[in-house]
């Protein structure tokens, strides 16, 4: 805490001399008029109006994904993978980044988990109790750390309310049987006003079997999962444009590793806060305070149920942000503060994988929205952070490591004319080393690995440059981005292709189960393109037959010449969907490369197709929110293998899966 000073400072000498403005209004209130995105400006800008292209899946998609996870949620987003390393472990990859370069958040904080300590472990939220989830990248994700270099994902679940209901109350429930699996999983909600005090409550449950894949049953590929929340929101002010509110959210899960015999049990109890007061129409318009306690545990068991390790994480994060009006050419600013404190222990087998290590950062950040001609928007953030990890390497004692790393992105967006809009956006951001890649000192059965971090490491920065471009030409519609990233010490695990036993006895060809793998710096580079496009076939008072297309690519190498292991593949595909006032019917088929460019002592990954289809029936004019729907996932039966996984080798995905759905709102 003694750097609050020193951030204070930072801010202090970047804030903006007083000037009257129009009040900005809480940008965490949904506007139905808008496609408002929450994540990317603290401003609250449109989905077209920023310079990176955001992406955001609503709980319609998300419900007909049916994925256990919040990766598998984001499976049709271009650039978007997924770790797969388990059907509860499975983390999203942005352009072939992930774990302590995505980072995931739930209503703005942190998910407060251990899914970056190890690919084994799960994120606890569950895309059931999900309303929306946004990606993001650019400026914006500078409000969030060094962690996002690739980008942010944030779930959205209105848990504290954050907009005042038009209705008293209001409720959903859905439930949904799919095959493969075995799968019943079902989810509800209520929000309610009582005077001037909005409730949310939501539950979910999820229970599924081993998986089938076209060559068998995958052992050890169960998982079952509930957990629910309890929120609400006190608001006042004019037309209850001010609110403070908290949640408490409860998730357990277990779920089997496929690559091994042992499991996971899963628990965390978490708080959120979440708070915004207006404050009038001059410099200060508007400060909002959102903050989260999690306490989390997971025990890796047996299959008689005997414990192995337990994992525990306590964490705090907290953000407070005030946003200021106009002045001269900057539209809009902000000023931020964030403090996040987070606490690891291991008991048990694995327990000298990670000795107990200790991570504190504070930060301040500053972002300005700028409209500096009609068809000119600016957007540009910087960020200074202090870091502080405590943890002990393998060889030598107890060690401190301090870092200060300096982040900065500006973002242009240019309306060429009404139908095509471009953008720019270039970015510097440094990441302090992640607790593993400094002070891993053992085995992890999970994933199978014995590693050993670097107490030495330095900041690694990446600056990268990003290009857009969005048409929206009567029936027709694109988004595209072309990237490219440059790395100074990269921090990455690399396999050295010795065989390890758990007392850490390495040799090449050695009799251990565990791969051995060291955290190493050097240079490298992520380039791609990615994007989506539609067009309207038919377009009536009833509904849009659509016409699809999405691609992406990533390529990723290091200094030396060799690839940045575990790259997804290059992705093409397309497909046709009606959408109707009664009925929705379609099918999506991806096409997923063959994936050669594979790191030191990997493998290459085959080819694969995904067909998927569905069939949604509103049959009730007077009820249109009560829905059924089939989904079919894999049609083909295609034996499906993910260049991600590090498990890859020992596991499939899922084959051909069917699941009904019923869903019922009120109106």
């Amino acid at each position: 805490m003694r750097y609050l000073l020193f951030v204070g400072a930072a801010v202090a000498a970047s804030a903006p001399l007083p000037a009257l403005a129009q009040t900005t209004p809480d940008p965490s209130a949904p506007d139905p008029r808008r496609d408002i995105i929450v994540t990317a400006s603290p401003i609250g800008h449109d989905h077209d109006d920023t310079p990176a292209i955001v992406a955001k899946v609503d709980a319609e998609e998300i419900l007909r994904r049916g994925g256990a996870s919040v990766a598998d949620a984001l499976s049709k987003v271009p650039g978007i993978a997924a770790t797969g390393f388990a059907t509860g472990a499975s983390r999203p990859i942005i352009r072939g980044m992930d774990a302590t370069r995505v980072r995931v958040l739930e209503d703005g904080t942190s998910g407060s988990d251990v899914s970056d300590i190890g690919p084994d472990h799960g994120i606890p939220i569950d895309p059931l109790a999900a309303r929306s989830i946004e990606v993001v990248r650019g400026a914006g994700t500078l409000r969030y750390g060094s962690q996002a270099i690739g980008g942010v994902v944030n779930v959205l679940n209105n848990r504290v309310p954050t907009s005042f209901p038009d209705k008293p109350l209001s409720a959903e429930l859905n439930g949904t049987y799919g095959t493969v699996s075995d799968l019943y999983q079902g989810a509800g909600l209520v929000d309610a006003a009582v005077g001037d005090v909005a409730l949310h409550a939501d539950a979910f449950g999820r229970h599924a079997g081993d998986y089938d894949t076209p060559t068998g049953v995958q052992p050890n590929s169960f998982f079952r999962g509930y957990g629910g929340s309890l929120g609400g929101s006190y608001f006042f002010g004019s037309n209850h444009d001010s609110h403070v509110g908290a949640a408490v959210t409860q998730y357990d899960a277990q779920y089997g590793i496929p690559s091994d015999t042992t499991y996971i049990d899963m628990r965390q109890t978490k708080v959120m806060t979440r708070s915004s007061i207006a404050l009038g129409s001059g410099l200060l318009q508007r400060f909002n305070l959102d903050g989260s306690y999690a306490d989390y545990a997971h025990d890796e068991k047996e299959p008689d149920g005997t414990i192995d390790t337990t994992f525990r994480n306590k964490e705090y994060n907290a953000r407070g942000e005030m946003l200021l009006g106009a002045l001269g050419p900057v539209t809009n600013s902000a000023l931020g503060v964030e403090y996040q404190h987070r606490a690891f222990s291991a008991v048990g087998e694995d327990s000298s994988y990670l000795f107990p290590a200790t991570m504190e950062s504070v930060a301040g950040y500053l972002f300005t929205d700028m409209q500096l001609a009609e068809r000119l928007h600016l957007e540009a953030s910087g960020r200074v952070e202090r870091v502080r990890l405590h943890g002990t390497p393998r060889f030598g004692d107890a060690t401190v490591r301090e870092f200060t790393p300096l982040s900065g992105a500006i973002g242009a967006l240019y309306t060429l004319s009404p139908a095509i809009k471009l953008g720019a956006t270039f970015s510097t951001t440094g990441r302090a080393p992640a607790l593993t890649e400094l002070f891993a000192r053992g085995g992890h059965d999970g994933p199978n690995t014995f590693e050993t971090g670097d107490p030495n490491l330095r900041i690694e920065r990446a600056n990268s440059l990003e290009g857009t471009l969005r048409v929206r030409s009567g029936p027709f519609r694109f988004d595209g981005s072309v990237y490219s990233s440059w790395f100074r010490n990269y921090i990455y695990g690399d396999l050295t292709g010795r065989r390890c036993d758990d007392d850490g006895i390495c040799a090449p060809g050695g009799d251990g189960d565990l791969r051995e793998l060291n955290y190493r710096q050097q240079g490298a580079h992520f380039r791609g393109i990615e994007g989506e496009a539609s067009y309207d076939l038919v377009h009536t008072a009833h509904g849009v037959y659509r016409f699809n297309l999405l691609a992406d690519y990533t390529r990723a190498t290091l200094d030396d010449g060799s690839n940045v292991p575990r790259i997804p593949p290059y992705r093409v595909g397309g497909g046709l969907n009606w959408t109707g006032e009664t009925l929705d019917a379609g099918f999506n088929l991806i096409y997923a490369g063959r994936q050669d460019k594979f790191g030191a002592f990997d493998t290459a990954t085959p080819s694969y197709v995904a067909l998927d289809g569905e069939l949604a029936v509103r049959p009730f004019s007077r009820h249109p929110n009560v829905e059924l729907a089939v989904v079919g996932q894999n049609l083909t039966n295609d034996t499906q293998r993910l260049a991600t996984a590090l498990n890859k080798d020992e596991v499939v995905m899922p084959g051909r899966r069917l699941m009904a759905t019923l869903r019922i709102a009120t109106n």
